[in-house]
């Protein structure tokens, strides 16, 4: 599995990626975890708003810093 921070690296984009990895931790499970800082990367996303996360390349937010709760909701079960 691997998990997309999309943003410039700002304070909410460090956040999201502290949460996905407390997300992965309360579940056991293991991603990688890249950092998207390109705009044009982040553009061919579909994303105009940040931070946002993506999972296995499926953009599941956009403009907000999902708790790990939130996360490990939307991680898949296998």
């Amino acid at each position: 599995m691997q998990i997309k921070i999309l943003g410039s690296g700002c304070k909410k984009c460090l956040t999201l990626a502290d949460n996905a990895r407390a997300a992965l931790a309360s579940l056991g499970r293991e991603a990688q975890i890249i950092k998207v800082t390109d705009f044009a990367e982040i553009a061919a996303h579909g994303v105009m708003s940040t931070p946002a996360l993506a999972i296995d390349d499926k953009v599941v937010s956009v403009g907000k810093v999902l708790s790990a709760d939130e996360i490990a909701a939307l991680l898949p079960t296998s």
